[in-house]
């Protein structure tokens, strides 16, 4: 099933809850519980029409306690019930994280097999809208190193339903992270390509199968969530200057489409991986890492390049959070760098 099946246009806020209404409504064990997903329908709309349609016993508005929420959701998944607990912000992982990783993600191989967790624990990332250094950051590869949780990270509606509807139907505990900035809403949306085309029936995206979003020949551009629309309008600057990228949609990164990656750069010979994650120790280092350990198969035509956040918090000043977040000018300049240093080679040659 592609994008184009339909007509049928949505923002990843309604494509998240239509996802979950349909799977509500096969499944008598779905049920969502955290902070104002009832009548307020989530704070990003994710849980928008939700109430109204399956009432508080299978929505149900929790008290501001995530450990609590969460140890629940898990107690209820050990029970053969299938949870969705969104943690308002992914910052607010701190006051939590006992129940998410010593829990969540190791009951089912502390206890040898015996017990499975089917949870998904949904969470707004992401920056852009000047809301400081406690409710912008992206913080999936930090849930990636932790073993144990699967990590969906969709770009645009018509991933997000389909991945929704798989991370639901999964018999492990999935994160599920959706960027604020492409949900939709009308006072923090930034990029038309959240809003596309989407299938009014029920459809799951396999996990691990990253998407080519754009063809090209050139440099391999890989990346993730608000950052893919970003790279589709970089690459349109590149494609005046005659330089044709492809960019790549990880789509996921537990598991991670290692395959997709090397596949492109043996094409592109260039690698540039833009993402809105810190810096050192993160999923643009393990992307690194993944072409440098296949360089038998691989020829890297110029040295890989890394665009991420900085190792600072993120600021609330906006021109200071534009500056520490990757955008389209800065993926323009790193991508056409990476094609030069390829031409300077040659005439030094």
């Amino acid at each position: 099933m592609s994008i184009n099946d339909t007509a049928r246009r949505m923002t990843m806020a309604q494509a998240i809850a239509e996802a979950i209404a349909q799977e509500m409504q096969q499944d008598p064990e779905v049920f969502v519980l955290g902070e104002d997903v009832g009548k307020y329908g989530g704070i990003f709309g994710a849980t928008t029409g939700l109430l109204a349609r399956f009432g508080k016993d299978r929505i149900m508005d929790t008290p501001i306690s995530e450990t609590a929420f969460i140890g629940a959701a898990i107690g209820a998944a050990a029970e053969g019930m299938r949870p969705i607990a969104e943690l308002m912000f992914v910052d607010f992982f701190g006051v939590c994280m006992d129940m998410i990783y010593n829990h969540m993600a190791k009951n089912t191989y502390m206890a040898g097999g015996n017990i499975s967790l089917p949870m998904v624990l949904m969470t707004g990332i992401g920056g852009g809208y000047n809301d400081a250094a406690q409710h912008s950051q992206c913080l999936y590869a930090t849930f990636a190193h932790l073993p144990g949780m699967k990590v969906v990270v969709p770009s645009n509606a018509y991933d997000a339903k389909g991945l929704m509807i798989q991370s639901i139907r999964d018999n492990n505990p999935v994160v599920f992270m959706f960027h604020k900035g492409i949900m939709g809403l009308p006072w923090m949306s930034y990029f038309e390509g959240s809003t596309n085309e989407v299938p009014e029936e029920a459809y799951a995206i396999p996990f691990g199968q990253a998407r080519v979003v754009r063809e090209g020949a050139d440099v391999t551009i890989v990346t993730l969530s608000q950052m893919v629309q970003k790279a589709v309008l970089a690459a349109a600057e590149l494609a005046k200057e005659g330089i044709n990228a492809e960019v790549i949609d990880l789509r996921t990164i537990v598991p991670l489409d290692r395959q997709a990656i090397l596949d492109s750069v043996r094409k592109t010979g260039r690698l540039l991986i833009a993402d809105e994650d810190y810096l050192s120790f993160g999923l643009s280092g393990e992307i690194a890492a993944i072409v440098a350990e296949n360089l038998d198969s691989v020829t890297l035509r110029a040295p890989v390049k890394r665009l991420a956040v900085p190792d600072v918090p993120i600021p609330y000043a906006r021109p200071l959070e534009q500056f520490v977040i990757p955008q389209v000018d800065g993926i323009v300049a790193a991508a056409r760098e990476l094609v030069s240093a390829n031409i300077i080679e040659r005439k030094a040659a």
